[in-house]
């Protein structure tokens, strides 16, 4: 490279060379100018040209407490100095008993053991292994079918991808993934059961599946009340109650994926406490250590606990950096600044302030859905608000308003059929908040306003 190349540019080249990017259109990149990002101060972040960008995504939902919070790096750092990686396997460390503690007092009544993994796909993975194995040591080995909801997403390793139903991940894996069934989702906006009066129809398809197939089935999965990457599908109250009783009465487990809405996300600390469910089997992460290591956790009743107990038996499952001190020490942290900054209030109070902004958006054309549960939130675009007809997909109207967002110092990002996903980190300021909408507003309305008639 000559004298003249600047940093930046040297760094967006070697990064074009070599570095394959997850879920990002492959030739669109590699003729983009992509931001490098070096650094974050409290909820933005900033490029290696020293712009700033408002985080509203939360560097996709794990960002709770801003970039750069003192107390988390001082976790690290203070954990670094004593050891950075010791195994679970047959043994433990201080961390991990204390946390594993911690969180069985936060989860919903009835949860009792934790096992820590360091990503979302794995933790549900390890939800179906635990579900399957807990039948076999039961005696019921023919258990081993597993039931979700349309359109949801559990991870993208090929076990989580069998239980997810987002129709393009679905149709091009589908040779390897494993046969699973679905119930139909809480989409109301798009909902062909109710006619506009909901009465749950949607949950209750889940008995018709049970109805055929229970005797097969060692668990439904669900992410309560809210799809989080097909689009913020938010479920009306009571339906992951009605959910969890159809499945008890068939006798089949519960995985409840709060992967995406944990931790303060929907309201309360844990989602399926709004509906007062307790699960079977719970898969927690993102937030977890507030954006700073990669650490999930499955947690699981004492009595799915107990069918591993006695001659020889085990879970076969685990990896190598489960439950890894550095990422332990910051999720305590993490969880120490829940009290001290009184996080779930103040992320409920928030919520407030975004619903006000939220309303503006229904005043903007092409605008068919506004749709939010606590600090997540959508808004759906549509050709025809009447119809509810989407856009053809190669206008990429959602993709163009991220895009435009970006011009306007704000990261945000889109879900299929044109929906704009808006998940702010917790500690955001009123201020913040309705920064991050105008902006949004803005880019909305500049895009709907340059589309062909």
């Amino acid at each position: 490279m000559d004298l003249e190349t600047t940093e930046t540019e040297r760094l967006r080249t070697l990064d074009q060379q070599r570095v394959w990017h997850p879920y990002t259109p492959t030739d669109a990149y590699l003729n983009a100018k992509p931001l490098v990002i070096t650094h974050g101060e409290g909820v933005y972040l900033v490029d290696s040209d020293g712009n700033r960008y408002l985080d509203a995504g939360s560097s996709l939902g794990v960002n709770i407490h801003g970039h750069q919070r003192r107390e988390l790096n001082e976790a690290l750092a203070a954990q670094a100095a004593k050891i950075a990686h010791t195994t679970l396997y047959g043994m433990t460390h201080p961390g991990a008993a204390e946390l594993a503690d911690r969180l069985v007092r936060l989860a919903p009544e009835g949860i009792d053991k934790v096992l820590f993994l360091e990503s979302g796909s794995s933790a549900v993975e390890t939800a179906m292994k635990m579900a399957y194995s807990y039948w076999v040591f039961k005696g019921s080995p023919q258990r081993n079918k597993f039931v979700s909801m349309g359109g949801a997403f559990h991870g993208d390793t090929i076990g989580a991808l069998s239980v997810g139903q987002m129709t393009i991940l679905k149709n091009f894996y589908q040779p390897l993934l494993r046969e699973t069934s679905s119930f139909a989702q809480p989409y109301a906006y798009r909902c062909g059961l109710c006619n506009n009066n909901c009465d749950l129809a949607c949950a209750d398809t889940l008995e018709e599946v049970l109805e055929r197939e229970g005797d097969e089935v060692a668990a439904v999965l669900v992410e309560p009340r809210v799809q989080n990457v097909s689009g913020m599908i938010v479920a009306r109250d009571g339906h992951l109650a009605r959910v969890a009783e159809i499945a008890r009465r068939y006798g089949v487990l519960l995985i409840a994926d709060e992967l995406g809405v944990g931790f303060g996300r929907t309201g309360p600390m844990f989602a399926c406490q709004a509906d007062g469910v307790s699960p079977d089997i719970l898969c927690v992460g993102k937030g977890l250590t507030g954006g700073y290591m990669p650490l999930t956790a499955t947690m699981a009743s004492a009595e799915v606990f107990d069918a591993f107990r006695g001659d020889g038996k085990m879970l076969l499952s685990g990896h190598t950096f489960s439950g890894n001190p550095l990422a332990v020490a910051v999720a305590l942290a993490s969880l120490d600044l829940f009290e001290k900054d009184d996080l779930i209030r103040h992320g409920q109070a928030q919520a407030v302030v975004l619903a006000e902004e939220l309303d503006k958006f229904r005043r903007v054309a092409h605008v068919g859905d506004v749709r939010q549960c606590g600090l997540l939130a959508a808004v759906e675009l549509v050709a025809d608000v009447e119809t509810r007809e989407p856009f053809p997909m190669e206008l990429g109207v959602a993709t163009r308003i991220t895009e435009r967002c970006r011009e306007l110092g704000m990261i945000i990002h889109s879900a299929p059929s044109d929906t704009i996903v808006i998940v702010p980190p917790l500690v955001m300021t009123e201020d913040e908040l309705r920064t991050m909408a105008r902006i949004l507003l803005q880019a909305t309305q500049e895009v709907v306003a340059s589309l062909p008639a």
